[in-house]
C-alpha cells in the first residue's frame, strides 16, 4: 500500500502539476486578453467621441469668431443685419439658439433670437470679463433665462482702433446627446458629458440628471483617454473609461459593468473549470488503474520469482537427499538381507524339529521378524526409487483408463470404511503420451493420502478434464481433514509428514518428482476441517525436456 501511494501520488503530480501550471497560466492570460477585449474598444470609443465633441465646439467657436471678425461693429449693430447673419448661419450650423452683439461695457447693443434680450446689460457677470481678458469663453451647460440646457459661446473681438465688442451664440445642448446616442453603447453601459466640478453636462441613464452631481469621484485628471476599474457609488465593480477636454472644463465618461463585460469570461471560466476537473479526475483514474496494474505486475512477476526460487531450491534438496536416501539404502539393505536369510534358516530349522521346546513361538517371532524385514526392504525399495528417479518410458494412454485401474485397487478398502469415491471422467479427453506405472504410482500415492484424511463414510471425487489445448487436468478433492497453510508449505518436502509413526514422508515428494519429469505440474490447496484439493497438469503430448 505504501508502494501504490507513492507510486500514486508521484505520478498524480508529475501529471497534475503541469496541468494546472497550464490552467492557471491560461487563466491568467486569457482573463488579461479578454480585459484588453473590452477595455481598449471602450477606450478608443471615449477618444473618438470626445474628438466629436471638440470637432462641434470648434466649429461652433470659429462661426462666432469668424462673425465677429468678418463684420465691423456698425453693421453687427443693426438687428436687421445680425438677424440675417444669424439666419444665414443656422442654416449651415445647428444647435445654435439665438445670437447677439455686446459692446464693450456689456450692454447688448443688438440681438437675434426668440428672446427680448436687447439692452440687456451683463457687465457684472464672469463669463463677459473671462471673454474680455481671454478672447473666447465657453460655458458650461446652464438653464439660465432660457430655462432649459443651453450653453454660451462669446468671442471678443477689437478692431485697429482699438475698439471692441463681443459676439455672442447660445447653444443647444441636445446635440451632445446625439453624439452620446451616436457612440452606440450597448444597454447596460452609460456615456455622459459633466464638468470639472463633477455637475453632469447631459443626462445619464444610472447616476442622474443634467446639472445633478455625479455620485462617484472624479477620476484623475488626463486629456488622453483613459480606462480604470473602479467601484460606482452603489459598489458595483465598474470600467470607468473618461478623458478631460484641454480647452474646456467638459469631461467625457463612458460606464460598463464589470459582471456583464466580464460575463462570456465567467462562462469560460466554468468550462474551463469543468474541464480541469475532468482532466484531474481522468487522470486520477487512469494513474490508479495504471499504478494497479503495475502492482500486479510486480506482485505475479514477485511470485513467478519466488515459485522459481523455491522450485530451484526444492530440486536442490530434493537432489542431496536422493544421494543421501541412495547411500542410506544400499547401507541398510545389506544387513537387512543378512537378517533375512538367517530369520529364514531359523524358521527352516524350527520347521525341522517338531520336539523343539516352544517351537511355535519361535516360528512366530520369526515370522515377525521376517514382515519387518519386507516392510523395510519396501521402504528401501521407495528410498532407491526417490533417488534413482526411474527413467520414463512414454507410451499413448486413456488416463481415464489408468484412474479406473488405479481406483481398483482402493475399492475394497473404501468399500469397507463407506467412503465413496465420485468420478466424474471425461469421455471426450484424448490419450496422451505418458509413463502408465509412474502415473499409477502418483495417483496411488495422492488416494492414499485422501483414504487417510476422510473420516469413515467421507466423500472422495475424481474428475478429468481439459484446461487448454495442450494439456488436461486431473483433479482429486477429499472433504477430509485438510492441511495447515505452515504444512501446505512443506508438503512436498521429502521425509516431511503428518502421520506420525505410520509415515515415511516420501510419498508426495516423489509424485511431486514424477510430474515435474513428465512435464506437468501440481498444485495443491486445503483448508483445515473442510479438506483438501489435488490438482494435476499433463501435457498431452511428450515434452522434449521431459524426455530426455
Amino acid at each position: 500500500m505504501s508502494l501504490r501511494r507513492k507510486i500514486v501520488g508521484l505520478m498524480a503530480v508529475v501529471s497534475v502539476v503541469p496541468l494546472l501550471l497550464m490552467a492557471a497560466i491560461n487563466y491568467y492570460e486569457y482573463r488579461a486578453a479578454l480585459g484588453r477585449e473590452i477595455q481598449n474598444p471602450l477606450r478608443i470609443l471615449v477618444s473618438k467621441t470626445k474628438n466629436s465633441f471638440e470637432l462641434f465646439l470648434a466649429e461652433r467657436t470659429s462661426t462666432v469668431s469668424f462673425i465677429a471678425s468678418a463684420y465691423p461693429f456698425e453693421e453687427l449693430a443693426q438687428e436687421k443685419n445680425l438677424k440675417h447673419i444669424f439666419r444665414v448661419m443656422t442654416q449651415v450650423f445647428d444647435g445654435f439658439v439665438d445670437l447677439g452683439l455686446l459692446d464693450e461695457n456689456g450692454v447688448q447693443v443688438s440681438y437675434a433670437g426668440p428672446y427680448s434680450l436687447a439692452g440687456k446689460n451683463y457687465a457684472e457677470q464672469s463669463w463677459f470679463n473671462q471673454v474680455m481678458i481671454r478672447g473666447t469663453y465657453i460655458s458650461d451647460v446652464f438653464m439660465g433665462y432660457r430655462n432649459f440646457p443651453h450653453m454660451v459661446i462669446a468671442v471678443r473681438h477689437m478692431d485697429e482702433n482699438g475698439k471692441k465688442w463681443v459676439v455672442r451664440a447660445t447653444i443647444d445642448t441636445t446635440r451632445f446627446d446625439r453624439l452620446i446616442a451616436a457612440m452606440s453603447l450597448e444597454p447596460d453601459s452609460d456615456a455622459f458629458l459633466l464638468n470639472k466640478e463633477g455637475i453632469l453636462q447631459t443626462n445619464s441613464n444610472y447616476y442622474g440628471k443634467v446639472l445633478e452631481r455625479l455620485p462617484m469621484a472624479m477620476p484623475p485628471q488626463g486629456y488622453e483617454a483613459r480606462l480604470v476599474e473602479t467601484q460606482d457609488h452603489n459598489g458595483e465593480d465598474i470600467y470607468l473609461a473618461y478623458s478631460y477636454f484641454p480647452e474646456t472644463d467638459f469631461v467625457l465618461m463612458a460606464v460598463k459593468p464589470r459582471g456583464s463585460a466580464l460575463k462570456t469570461w465567467y462562462m469560460v471560466k466554468g468550462d474551463l473549470l469543468f474541464i480541469f476537473v475532468l482532466g484531474v479526475m481522468a487522470i486520477f483514474l487512469v494513474v490508479y488503474k495504471m499504478t494497479d496494474l503495475l502492482i500486479q505486475r510486480m506482485r505475479e512477476s514477485e511470485e513467478r520469482r519466488e515459485l522459481a526460487f523455491r522450485q530451484v531450491e526444492h530440486a536442490q534438496k530434493l537432489s542431496s537427499i536422493g544421494r543421501l536416501a541412495a547411500g542410506v539404502a544400499h547401507e541398510i539393505n545389506n544387513p537387512l538381507a543378512a537378517i533375512n536369510e538367517k530369520a529364514g534358516l531359523m524358521k527352516d530349522l524350527l520347521g525341522l524339529r517338531p520336539d523343539f521346546p516352544d517351537r511355535d513361538k519361535f516360528i512366530t517371532l520369526a515370522d515377525a521378524i521376517l514382515k519387518s524385514i519386507r516392510r523395510c526392504r519396501d521402504i528401501t525399495h521407495r528410498m532407491l526409487g526417490f533417488a534413482r528417479r526411474m527413467d520414463v518410458s512414454y507410451e499413448e494412454l486413456d488416463i481415464n483408463e489408468v484412474l479406473t485401474d488405479t481406483l481398483s485397487f482402493l475399492d475394497q478398502e473404501a468399500k469397507h470404511r463407506g467412503v465413496t469415491i465420485v468420478r466424474e471422467l471425461d469421455e471426450s479427453l484424448p490419450r496422451i503420451m505418458s509413463d502408465r506405472g509412474q502415473l499409477q504410482q502418483v495417483f496411488l500415492n495422492i488416494l492414499n493420502n485422501a483414504l487417510a484424511a476422510v473420516p469413515d463414510d467421507g466423500n472422495i471425487e475424481v474428475k478429468t478434464g481439459e484446461t487448454t489445448p495442450d494439456s488436461l487436468v486431473i483433479s482429486f478433492q477429499d472433504n477430509g481433514c485438510g492441511m495447515s497453510q505452515d504444512t501446505l508449505e512443506h508438503v512436498f518436502e521429502p521425509f516431511f509428514t503428518t502421520k506420525k509413526g505410520t509415515g515415511t514422508g516420501l510419498g508426495l515428494s516423489i509424485t511431486y518428482g514424477i510430474i515435474k519429469k513428465l512435464g506437468g505440474d501440481i498444485a495443491v490447496t486445503s483448508k483445515q476441517g473442510e479438506g483438501t484439493l489435488f490438482t494435476i497438469y499433463l501435457p498431452k503430448k511428450a515434452r522434449k525436456e521431459a524426455a530426455s
